[in-house]
């Protein structure tokens, strides 16, 4: 069976969703999703929070152009919570905490606190120890399952088609139109997004398309009970300024990682023991946290691109071809923003005028930045 389309989207995370959901009402778009439902990788074992701080420049650019879609939340319902971040630094960490501190995308958003303030914002940490801080008051946690769930359902109340289980085994280009084999049927359209995630190139070299160089990363998480008599709920989120470890309230337990890297195959991602006791002791060595037992650990992929910003443009070289990978950790706290400029590049709109009003230029997320495509 053959359908007719304009847009194809590979790839159902926040990416494939949040540009199909834009492109919807423009467009006639099937979105193919390779596993038995969306978001079982990266974006349904993410723990986001919305930092305009966090990332690269142009991360911190789109990240503060999807704010006012996370506070606005749909039918009256905020997706954020007031969370607070900070970036934590001890005597030997001062000089970086300063550095960053200084960057122009960061200091309108931050204040440098010392450890009299910290403690007042969780009295577990260990006195002399993290001694600075930067403390960006405004940043939120985010429900990552509703912003996700929320974005599916505007895709198909304007008429998308969702494909799951429909992992592609076969893309073409011939005639000006891109076939697309997924499952027991066949896709054709002018364009395909490639928002695969951690198999953006995998995606890319079926195609035929030059890869970029995406590189997977497994990132570990783990969950812990908070001290007996003690309510972490109005904690802030916890960063090392190196990005050594992280840790933030859940539900009233606690959230921690090692903030590793470990370079991977597109794959399924698992937790190694290893990582979850480096977590536990990395935190344990700023705050007072007895940990008895994990409660709960998992993995994930964070895929990056060669300069840790994302890629979302057509390919110069493959009409009709549009990446949207390479998100890396950031890929929440700008799926708004860059779900809105994908889908403009794709109807050939230009350039939000918001986001042109930050400083944002397409130029900044175009593949050709990358020396092996020029």
């Amino acid at each position: 069976m053959l359908t007719e389309t304009d847009v194809i989207v590979i790839g159902g995370g926040i990416a494939g969703a949040g540009v199909a959901a834009e492109l919807a009402g423009e467009r006639r778009v099937v979105l193919l999703e390779a596993e038995e439902r969306p978001g079982m990788h990266t974006t349904g074992r993410s723990v986001s929070v919305h930092s305009e701080t966090y990332g690269s420049p142009c991360v911190r650019l789109l990240s503060r152009g999807s704010r006012d879609h996370f506070l606005e939340g749909v039918d009256g319902r905020s997706f954020a919570s007031d969370r607070g971040c900070l970036y934590l630094a001890t005597e030997a960490q001062i000089e970086r905490l300063d550095a960053f501190g200084g960057q122009p995308t960061v200091a309108p958003s931050i204040e440098r606190i010392g450890e009299a303030e910290i403690r007042s914002l969780n009295p577990l940490f260990r006195p002399g120890v993290v001694v600075a801080a930067l403390y960006e008051r405004h940043a939120y946690s985010l429900d990552v399952d509703a912003i996700h769930a929320a974005y599916l359902k505007r895709y198909r109340r304007a008429g998308g088609v969702l494909e799951c289980s429909a992992g592609v085994a076969k893309l073409e280009y011939s005639g000006g139109q891109w076939m697309a084999e997924a499952g027991s049927r066949n896709f054709r359209a002018p364009v395909v997004v490639n928002a695969a995630g951690a198999w953006g190139d995998v995606v890319a070299g079926m195609a035929g398309v030059q890869p970029i160089g995406l590189q997977p990363m497994r990132r570990t998480v783990a969950l812990v009970d908070a001290p007996t008599g003690v309510d972490p709920s109005r904690w802030p989120l916890a960063i090392d300024i190196d990005e050594q470890f992280y840790f933030k309230p859940d539900a009233g337990k606690i959230i921690l990682s090692p903030a590793d890297e470990t370079p991977m195959d597109p794959c399924d991602a698992w937790t190694e023991d290893v990582d979850v006791a480096i977590a536990v002791d990395r935190v344990q060595q700023v705050i007072d946290l007895p940990v008895h037992r994990v409660a709960h650990s998992w993995a994930g992929l964070r895929t990056f691109a060669p300069d840790r910003t994302p890629v979302a443009g057509f390919d110069r070289q493959a009409p009709g071809f549009f990446w949207l990978v390479g998100q890396g950790g950031y890929g929440i706290q700008t799926a708004p923003a860059l779900s809105r400029f994908a889908a403009a590049m794709v109807c050939e709109q230009g350039m939000p005028s918001d986001l042109a009003e930050f400083g944002l230029q397409a130029a900044d997320l175009a593949s050709e930045r990358f020396a092996c495509r020029e």
